[in-house]
């Protein structure tokens, strides 16, 4: 598998497609690769790798692993499907994942530095004037992570002068602004991690960020971190591209569509998010 730190249908059948990893069976038999057109499609085939931009930190969405290096997680296995269904074969090295964080998504995109992005990016009407979405391919909701002994947070109201942290260029922060306005918002990271250590040796009281990010933290330290359980907000999560890249959207819309239908999505909704503790949903409605 290739990464960078510096940085559903067609006429044959995509064997690689249902072949992630150990979740789902397959023949070794390579389908035929999608050709080449004028777009970028045609620039990633010809590269012979797709970059994907994502996170490296996020439990059940994309983290490194630290024995093997590999990247694990729904959004990484999300991009691996797109891969495989570009090339049509299920080789680890046609995917060189881009650790881009949240403050840096437009413009890793925008400047060229990767593809597309597959990072708990939620679609809104101010970042599509700057980049173009494939999806949904998940929905999620904000909620508030806290220590286990707090008792006075219940919810969004209840972080009014509190020490609240999230990570730059997330909606987190602006929710949180909107939704309660006296919260203390002034620290801010760029990466989860941080705002989970800061919680837990006291400097915020609660991180908040989707539910969905919350509960992969919470799986890995249940002692100390409990979810307050209270969604506030819809977050759909779209794949990033250029504005221009109508063919790879297409293709990508194409690769949901096959994974929702094919039952793919929810193998690995199940064998990542879910083991979070969330139960597997159905597949959002994509956009047009």
């Amino acid at each position: 598998m290739g990464r960078n730190r510096s940085g559903l249908r067609w006429k044959a059948t995509l064997v690689g497609f249902a072949c992630l990893t150990a979740l789902i069976g397959c023949s070794k038999t390579a389908s035929q690769p999608r050709p080449a057109d004028s777009g970028l499609v045609g620039e990633i085939t010809t590269r012979g790798q797709l970059r994907v931009g994502l996170k490296f930190d996020l439990p059940a969405f994309s983290v490194e692993d630290a024995t093997t290096g590999r990247i694990e997680g729904f959004d990484a296995d999300i991009a691996r499907l797109i891969a495989f269904a570009i090339f049509g074969e299920r080789n680890e090295s046609r995917v060189s994942f881009v650790e881009v964080l949240s403050r840096d998504r437009e413009e890793a995109i925008r400047g060229g530095k990767v593809d597309i992005v597959v990072s708990t990016y939620t679609m809104t009407p101010e970042r599509e004037k700057l980049v173009a979405f494939a999806g949904p391919y998940y929905v999620a909701g904000q909620d508030i992570l806290v220590r286990r002994s707090t008792t006075d947070i219940t919810g969004v109201d209840s972080l009014a002068g509190r020490k609240t942290c999230s990570v730059n260029g997330s909606t987190s922060l602006a929710n949180v602004r909107r939704l309660a306005p006296t919260a203390d918002t002034t620290i801010a990271f760029d990466r989860y991690p941080l705002c989970v250590a800061a919680l837990l040796d006291g400097r915020v009281d609660a991180v908040t960020t989707d539910d969905a990010i919350l509960l992969g933290f919470l799986r890995q330290d249940p002692d100390r971190l409990r979810l307050v359980g209270k969604p506030f907000t819809t977050e759909p999560y779209g794949i990033g591209l250029k504005l221009d890249a109508t063919s790879l959207r297409a293709l990508v819309k194409e690769v949901l569509t096959k994974a929702e239908a094919d039952g793919s999505w929810k193998r690995i909704y199940e064998a990542t998010i879910g083991k979070a503790g969330l139960f597997a949903p159905q597949p959002p409605q994509l956009a047009p």
